[in-house]
Order: structure tokens, then sequence, then C-alpha cells
């Protein structure tokens, strides 16, 4: 493939990918030892006393009503990738989303520009340069036969840094099992949102999210693509995002539970990076993205990763936590 043609691809899949790493990446820690104890402040999610419990029929996701002053938004868990049969949509969500002035996303993927133009700022190594350069010889080695098994040439992904070379190759095998953004759950929001007219608006924008993994150093990024490489060896790559997409599909409280520490727990990289940037950052700017939109329309629909809404720092505690009352309707 010639490089310009991974550089379109590189834009399509990791609009993908990148949304799709809380449900995809903990596991990546393989190669890096036994898991640690959960972390004390990411606890399961309904530990607030007075939020009620999940109804007992199986749900997609969860569901979590917010309101203060007459401002009402809905906040979904959702995964990003997925397959035929996830549809339709639970009948408490559906209703929310007919109910809605707007509906909001992580990342609006359906134009490429602004991912292009991010990719080339932080993606990608300048001119002269190289990931040969920036990987120890056996990771080197590893990520060259994978490739190569592949049909792919070292030459056409030499340009990119390792944690999106890592990101690619964990969407390309996604993809060759069957998961599909056009499966995820924001495609099926952003079709609502077109059929019935309504605006879209997105928490985050594609710069900050790659700005964010490219705040790994060297050696960070090496360990990084390192364990998703062991992670995509051993299988348990796969084996663990189906069972992320399980537990969506299901809503089943344990398993969700499960995911959750398992995203968060573990001396790895990958571990370190999801809990302390990708939960840890991102989810009090979200709050505050969600309290901004709350002030501008009286009903607003938030479609976010699932593992967004989870723990003592998700996003039900984190906007109970600043005087709005939280509701968890499944």
């Amino acid at each position: 493939m010639l490089p310009s043609a991974w550089r379109r691809r590189a834009a399509e899949n990791c609009a993908a990918l990148l949304l799709a790493l809380l449900a995809t990446l903990p596991w990546a820690g393989a190669r890096a030892g036994a898991a640690a104890p959960a972390s004390a402040e990411y606890l399961p999610y309904g530990s607030v006393a007075d939020n009620p419990r999940p109804v007992a029929a199986p749900h997609q996701g969860g569901l979590f009503r917010v309101s203060q002053g007459g401002r009402v938004a809905y906040l979904f868990g959702t995964v990003h990738v997925g397959t035929r049969g996830f549809y339709s949509l639970p009948p408490e969500v559906e209703r929310a989303l007919v109910g809605a002035n707007r509906i909001v996303v992580e990342l609006d993927t359906r134009a490429n520009t602004a991912w292009l133009r991010a990719l080339a700022l932080h993606g990608s190594y300048a001119p002269g340069d190289n990931i040969r350069r920036h990987l120890p010889p056996p990771t080197l080695r590893a990520l060259t036969d994978v490739l190569h098994a592949q049909g792919i040439s070292m030459a056409s992904m030499a340009g990119y840094k390792p944690w999106l070379v890592a990101n690619l190759l964990l969407s390309m095998e996604l993809e060759r099992k069957g998961y599909r953004r056009s499966q995820g759950v924001e495609q099926a929001l952003l079709s609502q949102a077109r059929r019935h007219g309504l605006k879209v608006a997105q928490l985050e924008s594609a710069e900050y999210q790659l700005a964010l993994y490219d705040t790994m150093d060297e050696l960070d990024a090496a360990r990084y693509l390192d364990e998703v490489l062991g992670g995509l060896e051993n299988g348990r790559a796969l084996r663990t995002a189906q069972a992320v997409i399980e537990a969506w599909s299901s809503g089943d409280a344990r398993a969700l539970d499960v995911v959750l520490q398992e995203s968060t727990t573990g001396p790895g990289v990958v571990a370190e990076f999801t809990r302390r940037v990708l939960l840890g950052r991102r989810n009090p700017d979200m709050a505050s993205q969600i309290e901004r939109l709350m002030r501008e329309d009286s009903v607003t629909f938030v479609g976010v990763g699932l593992l967004h809404l989870l723990g003592a720092n998700g996003l039900p505690q984190l906007l109970a936590q600043r005087g709005y009352l939280v509701e968890r309707v499944y």
C-alpha cells in the first residue's frame, strides 16, 4: 500500500480506534507482569448510595439522567465498534433520543480533515526521522514480523510514532474479526441526528485526543507498542474486546465492574495511561463540556465510551459532585 493510502487509512482507523481504546486496550499489558491491586480512585460505579440500582432486565451499556434548573442531559455508555445485531437500542434510550435537542459524541468522525492535520502534528515523525530510530531491537523485530505477516512493508509505516502504529494494528485486527466502526453506537446516534434534524456536537477535538497520546515519552511509547504486540500475539486483545462488547450488550453490572478493574490496574504502560490520561485527565474536561452544553439546550443526549461512566471518577459521579441531580435510569 502506498504511503498516501496509509495516511488515509490512518485517518479512518485512528478516528475509530482511538474512540474504541477504552474498550480494547486494557488487556495489552500481557508482557508486563501480574496485575496490581485495583486503584482506590476508580471504584465500581453505583457506589453513590442514593443512586438507584440497575433494573433486572438486560440493557445495553448504562444510561444516566443528569438535571439541574430545568436542564437535562442523558449520558449513555457506548462502544465505538461493533457488529450486526447490536440494534435496536433499549426503549429508554430511544425515548431519550426522541426528546433531545442535540446529540453529543466524543468526536464527530464524519470528516477526516481534522484527523489528517492532527496526525501530521502529533502522530508522525519529522522528515528524515522514522520509527526505526526510536524502538529497541526486539520490539522493532517483532513489529517488522507482524507487518510482513500481513503483507505490509515496514517502509510504509516507518513515519508514524509507535503508539499510532500500535493503534492501527489493533484497528486492523478488530476489522479482520468483523468489528466495524460503521456498526458502532456513535454511528447509530449520528444517523438519528440526521434523521430527525438534530444538532450534533462533540466533546473533544482530534487535535486534543492525539495530543494526549503524544505526551508519552520515547520509552513509554516503545513499551506501549510492545504491550500491544504482545496482546495481539497471545490473542488476549480480541478476547478482551469481545468481553467488553458482551458486557455492554448485557449491561451486566458485575461484568462492567470487571471491565473497569482490568482497564485501570496493572504495571503496564497501557493500564497506567488509561488510568492517568484516558480517564483521569479526560473525564473532568468532559464533565465541564457537558455542563456548558446543558446551558445551551434544554435536553442533551450524550453518547460516550462506556468506561467514562464507571467508577468514582466517572462522569455521573463528577457531575453529582458539581451539584447536579444524577439518576441512574438503568
